[in-house]
C-alpha cells in the first residue's frame, strides 16, 4: 500500500529536502513552496519521520473541502469515517495553519474540526475522544488555502526539528532542521573534511547535528512520540524493526573513525548549554569544546587538509542595537583567512551585507528563515589571509615643480628612513614628516596604503594666499613621492584647538578604514574628525601595555576609541574596562573590539565622566592607563576638566583603584604641563617618556610625556 504524503520544511529548504528524500529511495517528488509531495509506502513514511534531518512535518492527506468558511469544513468533516482512523475513546488534537494571504481565524478552524470529530463519534459510537494538546493518539492538521481546506493526519505528531536533545537554550537558537540542512548543503559529512569548527557555537546545534550525521545517528531516534502511534493503520512490528536498525547503525557509527568536531564560544553559559545538549544527544565524546573568543580561532592540531567552518554569529537579535555586527563578520572573515585558508565555510547573517563582509570566495547564498527571522547563509571558500608585509611606496614617474623640489627631497629622505624601520618593526601606520621645514608646515602620516596630511594653520604673519599655494605644491610632491592617487590622500587643516574641539566631528563622510596596529586591527576615520581614532605617538606605550596585561584587570580612562584597551585585551588581560564620556567614541571602541573578534563578556564599556566614575567605583585594577585631554567640558556633565589643575586629584583617585603591585601609566601631550611631584610624593613616580617615543617621532620627542606610577612598598 502506498500513500501520498505532504512533507513540509522551512521556506528555502525544498531543494535540500528533495535531495534527502531522493537519497532515501523516494521517486516522483513534486515540489511546492514549503512542501514536497511524494508517494511512499508505510515503511518509507516511517523512515522519513525517523531519518529526515530537514523535514518539519509528514502529513497524510485525509480529505479536502471546497469552500471558504469554517462551517463548510465542519459539514464535510462530520461525514468523514473517523472510525477507520482513530479510536473513539482515544485522544486527538488539531493544529491549523493558513496559506500566505489567507485571512482566517486558525484557532476557530481547529475548533470546528474538533467539534466535527466529536459529533461524528458521539453519533456513531456513543462516545467521544478527548483532547490532548501535548501527545494525542491522533494529531490532525487543517490547512486553509485559496478555495478550501486540506485535512491531514500528522504522522510526525510534532515538528521534526524537535530531536529531543535540546534541554538548554541560548538566545536566538538555531533550529535543528535548519542546522542540518546547512550542513547537508555544505557537503557534510565528507571524506574531504578532516574537521568541523564552529567558533561561536551557542547551544551547539551545528555541532550536535554534525556529530549525528558523521556517526550515522537517526535524528528521530531519541523522540519518544510520533503522531502515527495511535493511528489504526500503525504497524508496531515494522516500526520496532526500523528503530532497531537505527540503533545498530548508531552503534556501528560511533565505533568508526570520525572527523574532529570542535566548538567554541566566548560565553560560559553557551558552553554549558552545549555540553548539556551534547550529553543528552549522546555525542559528548565526539566533540571538543572550549570557552574561547573568536580572536583565538586557529586551525585544529593534526588537521592538515580541508575542513568546514560553520557558524551562526550573534547577529541582530543577539547583539541588540549595537553597531558592531559588520565588524564581527569582518573579524570572522579575516581570522578564517589567516588560519583556515583553503577550508570551506558556511556562515549565517541577518543581512546580506554582513555575509558579504566575510570576503569568502562565493559558492552560494541562501535566503532562509530561522523561525520568523529572515536570514542569509553564505557558502564559500576561505581565501588566503592578507599579506603581513608593510606597504612599500614607489615614487611615481614625472616631474615635480621646482618650488617643491626641496620639500620632495626631504620627504624622500624621511620616507626612506621611516619605511626601512617600519618594515623592520612591522609597523603599518607611522609618521613620515612633521613640519621639518618651516615653510611646509604640515604633517604626513601613513595609514597602511593611505596618507593622512594635516596642514597646520599658518601664523597670522604669513600671507594666506602664499600659504595655500605652498600647500598645493606640497600635495603635488607628496602624491609623487608616495606614488599615490588623489583618492588615497586625505587632507585636513589642523588649527590650535581648545577644549573638546579636538574631539568634535569635522565632517560627515563616515568612511572608515581598517588598519593594523601591532597585533590589532583598528578602525580609523581619515575624513570626519581632526584626529583619526589612532594616536600614532602612543604605539610603543600600547605595545608595552599589551606585554604587561596578561592575566590582569585593565582600566583605560579618557579612553577615546579604546585602542589601548584593545591591545590589553589581545594581550590576554583578565578583563578590560574602557571609560569615556563620548557615546560616539565608546561605540567606536566597541566596534574595534568586534573587529578583532573580542566579545564583551569580560570587556566592559562605561559611558561616564572619568572623575565621577572613579569617585563612585569600588572596582580594583592591576594596570591603569590615563591619557587625559588638556581641557574638556561637555553638555553631558557640569564639570570642567583642566589637566594641569585636576591631574593630582585624578591620579589620587586612580591610585585608590590600583591594587598593590599594580602599575598606572599617565600620559599627556600638553607642552606646558608639569607633574606635581610634591602632591604625589606618596607614590613612586618614574618619567619613562623616552621609552614611549617611536622611531617616527624621534625628531619631536616632546610629542607627549609619560610617567609610570606605582604604590610604594
Amino acid at each position: 500500500m502506498t500513500f501520498e504524503l505532504v512533507v513540509t520544511c522551512a521556506d528555502g529548504l525544498e531543494p535540500t529536502l528533495q535531495q534527502e528524500l531522493a537519497a532515501m529511495g523516494l521517486a516522483d517528488i513534486r515540489r511546492e513552496r514549503g512542501t514536497l509531495r511524494v508517494d511512499a509506502s508505510l515503511e518509507q513514511a516511517y523512515r522519513i519521520c525517523l531519518w529526515s534531518r530537514v523535514a518539519s512535518r509528514v502529513l497524510l492527506p485525509l480529505f479536502s473541502v471546497e469552500g471558504d468558511t469554517p462551517e463548510a469544513l465542519y459539514f464535510e468533516a462530520v461525514r468523514f469515517t473517523w472510525g477507520n482512523l482513530l479510536s473513539p475513546t482515544g485522544t486527538i488534537a488539531v493544529h491549523a495553519t493558513a496559506a500566505r494571504g489567507i485571512k482566517t481565524h486558525t484557532q476557530y478552524l481547529a475548533l470546528k474540526l474538533k467539534d466535527a470529530i466529536v459529533d461524528h463519534c458521539r453519533e456513531h459510537f456513543g462516545v467521544r475522544p478527548d483532547v490532548d494538546a501535548v501527545a494525542p493518539d491522533v494529531p490532525l492538521h487543517v490547512h486553509a488555502m485559496p478555495g478550501g481546506f486540506a485535512v491531514s493526519l500528522d504522522l510526525a505528531g510534532d515538528s521534526l526539528h524537535k530531536r529531543g536533545y535540546r534541554i538548554a537554550m541560548t538566545e536566538a537558537p538555531l533550529k535543528e532542521s535548519l542546522a542540518a540542512a546547512l550542513l547537508l548543503q555544505a557537503g557534510w559529512p565528507s571524506a574531504e573534511f578532516g574537521a568541523l569548527v564552529d567558533p561561536m557555537c551557542g547551544s551547539g546545534s551545528f555541532l550536535i547535528e554534525a556529530a549525528w550525521m558523521a556517526a550515522d545517528i537517526a535524528p528521530g531516534l531519541q523522540r519518544d512520540y510520533y503522531g502515527f502511534l495511535g493511528w489504526k493503520k500503525h504497524d508496531p512490528a515494522l516500526w520496532e524493526r526500523l528503530l532497531e536498525e537505527a540503533r545498530q547503525r548508531r552503534e556501528a557509527g560511533l565505533k568508526r573513525p570520525l572527523p574532529k568536531i570542535l566548538g567554541f564560544d566566548a560565553e560560559y553559559e553557551a558552553l554549558t548549554a552545549t555540553r548539556k545538549n551534547a550529553q543528552r544527544a549522546g555525542v559528548t565524546a565526539l566533540l571538543e569544546l572550549g570557552q574561547r573568543e573568536l580572536h583565538a580561532l586557529r586551525r585544529p592540531a593534526g588537521v592538515a587538509g580541508k575542513g568546514l567552518l560553520i557558524t551562526n554569529p550573534p547577529y541582530g537579535e543577539r547583539l541588540g542595537e549595537k553597531n558592531t555586527t559588520r565588524e564581527l563578520y569582518r573579524a570572522l572573515g579575516r581570522l578564517s583567512a589567516q588560519h583556515l585558508s583553503g577550508w570551506q565555510a558556511c556562515v549565517l547573517g541577518a543581512d546580506v551585507q554582513h555575509v558579504d563582509a566575510l570576503g569568502f570566495a562565493h559558492r552560494a547564498t541562501e535566503r532562509l528563515h530561522n523561525g520568523a527571522l529572515t536570514i542569509y547563509a553564505r557558502h564559500g571558500d576561505i581565501p588566503a589571509g592578507p599579506s603581513a608585509e608593510v606597504i612599500r611606496f614607489t615614487e611615481a614617474p614625472g616631474e615635480i615643480p621646482e618650488d617643491a623640489q626641496a620639500f620632495a627631497n626631504r620627504l624622500r629622505k624621511n620616507l626612506k628612513v621611516a619605511q626601512k624601520q617600519a618594515i623592520a618593526e612591522q609597523v603599518h601606520c607611522y609618521r613620515v614628516y612633521d613640519a621639518d621645514m618651516p615653510e611646509f608646515n604640515l604633517a604626513v602620516d601613513v595609514y597602511e596604503h593611505q596618507l593622512h596630511v594635516q596642514e597646520y594653520a599658518p601664523p597670522k604673519t604669513v600671507d594666506p594666499e602664499k600659504a595655500e599655494a605652498r600647500f598645493r605644491l606640497a600635495l603635488v610632491a607628496i602624491r609623487h613621492v608616495f606614488g599615490l592617487r588623489r583618492e588615497n590622500v586625505f587632507i585636513k587643516v589642523r588649527s590650535r584647538q581648545k577644549g573638546k574641539q579636538q574631539y568634535e566631528k569635522q565632517g560627515s563622510v563616515g568612511r572608515f578604514f581598517e588598519v593594523r596596529d601591532g597585533n590589532a586591527w583598528v578602525l580609523v576615520n581619515l575624513t570626519d574628525y581632526l584626529d583619526t581614532g589612532l594616536f600614532l605617538d602612543h604605539r610603543p606605550l600600547r605595545q608595552r601595555l599589551a606585554r604587561e596585561a596578561k592575566g590582569k584587570h585593565f582600566l583605560n580612562l579618557f579612553a577615546y576609541t579604546g585602542v589601548a584597551s584593545l591591545h590589553a585585551a589581545l594581550g590576554d588581560a583578565a578583563s578590560t574596562t574602557t571609560v569615556d564620556l563620548s557615546p560616539t567614541y565608546l561605540n567606536w571602541a566597541q566596534r574595534n573590539f568586534a573587529l578583532n573578534g573580542l566579545a564583551e563578556g569580560r570587556h566592559h564599556f562605561e559611558q561616564a565622566d572619568c572623575m565621577r566614575w572613579l569617585k563612585d567605583s569600588e572596582l580594583e585594577f592591576d594596570l591603569v592607563f590615563i591619557d587625559p585631554p588638556t581641557f574638556s567640558n561637555s553638555k553631558r556633565t557640569p564639570d570642567v576638566f583642566d589637566v594641569q589643575h585636576d591631574h593630582v586629584e585624578l591620579i589620587w583617585l586612580a591610585m585608590r583603584a590600583l591594587r598593590a603591585g599594580g602599575t598606572l601609566y599617565f600620559s599627556n601631550n600638553f607642552r606646558k604641563f608639569k607633574l606635581d611631584m610634591e602632591a604625589l610624593s606618596e607614590f613612586a613616580i618614574e618619567d619613562i617618556s623616552a621609552e614611549t617615543i617611536g622611531f617616527d617621532f624621534e625628531r619631536n620627542p616632546n610629542i607627549h610625556r609619560c610617567w609610570k606610577i606605582t604604590h610604594r612598598s
